[in-house]
């Protein structure tokens, strides 16, 4: 189901909590694989100012399955006069588990004394994120790990980043996303006086999708109805 903008009034708090979380991971300067290939397109010499942008696609299915693939996409306008510095994606987990962890796409197993506390919820596939009509991959990585960044957005430009990802854990999520226009933290995005971004809520069920295997060796999902 497409959700368009989310719950702005529950994910203004969890947002809150998740930015804080992305600010501890770049004192930390982890940089994971699952966050982007290539480092940072803009440095702290960005224009500092509030840029408007719209918010004019937010799609994750709210139904899914353990070890289904499904496709997260955002796409962002710029509907202001100015150059974005650089158009960005902060993505994380709801509650505090999500929050708090390093993963956009996991949470923090709270159990005392393991080695990797960070586990994915979902599980991004290689070469992903990308911007919706190119091959190649996009989402630079950040200072935070949660955090990705695709580059300039000239205006009246519109960029659709798409994430491949596959549920690896079953249960009710909220996943939420914050849209910004720079890395240094003084260009700030903006929509019609609010803060750009929303939330997605997604039941990740226990049966796994049917499958079968194609002639040249790919492993595709089968409809129901077959």
């Amino acid at each position: 189901m497409e959700q368009l903008g989310g719950n702005r009034r529950d994910g203004r708090r969890s947002r809150a909590g998740f930015l804080t979380a992305a600010a501890v991971a770049a004192s930390l300067t982890l940089s994971l694989a699952a966050c982007g290939g290539s480092e940072s397109s803009a440095d702290s010499n960005e224009t500092a100012g509030t840029y408007p942008v719209k918010v004019v696609t937010a799609e994750f299915p709210a139904k899914q399955q353990l070890g289904q693939t499904t496709l997260l996409r955002i796409g962002v306008r710029n509907t202001g006069r100015k150059a974005l510095p650089a158009l960005t994606v902060t993505i994380s987990v709801g509650g505090k588990e999500g929050e708090s962890s390093m993963l956009p796409f996991g949470y923090r197993d709270p159990q005392p004394g393991l080695a990797q506390p960070d586990r994915p919820v979902w599980a991004l596939a290689a070469g992903y994120p990308k911007v919706n009509g190119s091959s190649a991959r996009g989402g630079a990585e950040t200072a935070s790990p949660k955090t990705f960044d695709f580059g300039p957005l000239k205006p009246g430009a519109t960029t659709e980043a798409v994430w491949k990802l596959s549920a690896v854990r079953t249960g009710s999520y909220k996943l939420f996303y914050e849209v910004g226009a720079g890395v240094g933290g003084t260009a700030k995005a903006d929509t019609a006086g609010t803060e750009a971004g929303g939330s997605f809520a997604a039941r990740i069920g226990a049966v796994p999708p049917n499958t079968e295997v194609k002639d040249n060796g790919q492993v595709v999902e089968v409809p129901a109805s077959k």
